[in-house]
């Protein structure tokens, strides 16, 4: 970053970091809160921007396609200064359109001295190293070995790694951008994609490599085409069940794929060439079955950069329980929900944190305890996505962490973890009824003690006429307060569409408020 354009804020948060990954069809900011202790990284802010680089030409950066991207830019550098991330964490990459661009000295020096963005233009094979450690970070495929590709718009990047080492980087001019300019019909584009496969000795190059036992993919198009399996778009495979849950996870098998295709073909579908491109790829390295990642490039940039920062203290290993959380909020959360829930989640650490601290609390918290409810805040709307929520999100959560999709927690977590979702709302539990006969005392007691954390906290977050980074709790030798400021000073105004509405959060968070004293005096 050039100083002169982009300073560090005083009260920079030390751990914010961002990535801008700058793909040849669009750009993407990631902001992320990172914390060393548990070895994890939680998005607070996402945005991307088509831009598409090579619009106007394959070899150079048009004036035009300049235009857009420094514009991109600059509003990815107003919402980098809004968070006050610190200015040697951030990182800028550009990909395949800048790797090819006989204009690229330029066009980077143009990016710095209007923006004051330093831009890294990546290598094919770096961008394949930064595509897995991307993935490591949201499947648990640490251990084995993994062919990842990434089909990005100016090329598609095939990774083998394993225990965070690459084995196998190769980058093929195969973005779906190339193929759509270069490409008239589907019979050209495959023929197309064969020859570069053939010409790079992919094929035999994988099979000189340690056999890999798991594939995964990544991008946008790879992603659509999960979303269209899951959704049963081109086949009667996906369902949804409270008992079982959903029955498909990040992945699809060829078959599939197949049935997609052939649907997108009789509805003449525009994307289509993106589609038969990566069946091409399936048919032609022999893959029968795909796991598919929601992160790649941008979040490997994370990870990379939280190695350098953090040094020892990162693994890219660690916590896979944590990540899996993640994954299932992510999975059944829009962006949205998902802010919600990262919110939600910072106040109730934040109320957690500082009733551990007061010297007269009977109830001993601890880690695992903080981590419940963090994954609570997570998963607490999930539910959303039947149309319901509340007890649906608590079914989905047992559903789901009963079988091989949460890692390491045992059925006692589980429920714990799903009875927090369930009762973040309307009734409050009774401890001496199901399901909470069978707790000890010391389980009730922390069980109610984070249950008012959580309700507390869903309502804070859903309130606009809270600042959300002004939640306090303050301590002295006898007492403590919770003070909540308000981001809004303003008297409501009679007869406004939102003042019922306003007034009803206002006086759910009296009541809560109630609960908490009552609570945790009583503990």
């Amino acid at each position: 970053m050039n100083s002169s354009n982009l300073q560090s804020h005083p009260t920079a948060s030390p751990h914010l970091f961002t990535s801008i990954d700058m793909g040849t069809n669009s750009f993407k900011l990631l902001i992320v809160h990172a914390d060393p202790s548990t070895r994890s990284f939680v998005p607070v802010e996402r945005l991307k921007e088509p831009v598409v680089l090579s619009r106007e030409s394959p070899t150079s950066i048009s004036p035009q396609s300049q235009s857009r991207a420094i514009q991109s830019l600059r509003n990815f550098k107003s919402l980098i200064l809004s968070h006050n991330v610190p200015l040697n964490q951030i990182r800028c990459v550009a990909t395949e359109a800048l790797r090819r661009a006989e204009n690229q000295k330029h066009f980077v020096e143009t990016a710095l001295e209007d923006v004051g963005i330093q831009i890294d233009v990546l290598s094919g094979e770096e961008e394949a190293r930064l595509v897995y450690l991307g993935v490591l970070q949201f499947l648990p495929v640490f251990e084995r070995s993994a062919l990842c590709i990434d089909i990005g718009g100016g090329s598609t990047e095939f990774v083998v790694g394993k225990r965070g080492e690459v084995k196998l980087a190769v980058s093929l001019k195969l973005g779906h951008v190339n193929l759509t300019q270069m490409c008239v019909g589907l019979v050209e584009m495959r023929e197309y994609i064969r020859c570069v496969i053939d010409e790079s000795r992919l094929g035999d190059r994988l099979r000189e490599c340690e056999r890999f036992e798991v594939v995964v993919g990544s991008s946008g198009t790879i992603r659509a085409i999960e979303n269209a399996v899951f959704s049963g778009y081109g086949s009667d495979l996906c369902w949804f069940d409270l008992e079982e849950g959903y029955k498909r996870d990040w992945r699809f098998g060829r078959r599939e794929l197949s049935g997609v295709v052939e649907r997108l073909c009789s509805e003449g579908d525009e994307g289509l060439i993106r589609r038969e491109g990566f069946l091409e790829i399936f048919e032609a390295l022999g893959i029968e079955e795909m796991e598919v990642s929601e992160y790649a490039l941008a979040e490997g940039v994370i990870a990379d950069s939280l190695g350098k920062a953090f040094g020892g203290l990162y693994d890219l290993n660690a916590n896979a329980r944590w990540r899996s959380v993640l994954r299932l909020a992510t999975r059944l959360n829009g962006k949205k929900r998902m802010n919600h829930a990262v919110h939600c989640a910072n106040i109730a650490k934040e109320v957690f944190v500082g009733l551990r601290k007061c010297n007269d609390f009977n109830v001993v918290l601890d880690d695992k305890d903080l981590e419940y409810l963090e994954a609570a805040c997570f998963l607490h709307n999930i539910g959303i996505i039947t149309g319901k929520k509340g007890i649906i999100s608590s079914l989905i959560i047992s559903s789901r962490l009963n079988g091989d999709h949460l890692y390491s927690y045992t059925a006692e977590e589980v429920e714990f973890i799903a009875l927090l979702t369930r009762y973040q709302r309307k009734k409050f539990p009774k401890l001496d009824r199901a399901p909470f006969k069978n707790f000890a005392e010391k389980a009730k007691r922390k069980f109610i003690i984070m249950c008012v954390i959580i309700r507390l906290s869903v309502l804070l977050q859903r309130s606009e006429s809270m600042d959300l980074q002004e939640v306090e709790f303050l301590e002295s030798a006898n007492s403590f307060k919770l003070v909540l400021k308000q981001q809004n000073q303003e008297p409501l105004v009679i007869g406004s569409q939102d003042q019922a509405e306003e007034k009803s959060d206002a006086l759910q968070l009296e009541q809560e408020a109630e609960h908490f004293k009552r609570v945790v005096l009583k503990c």
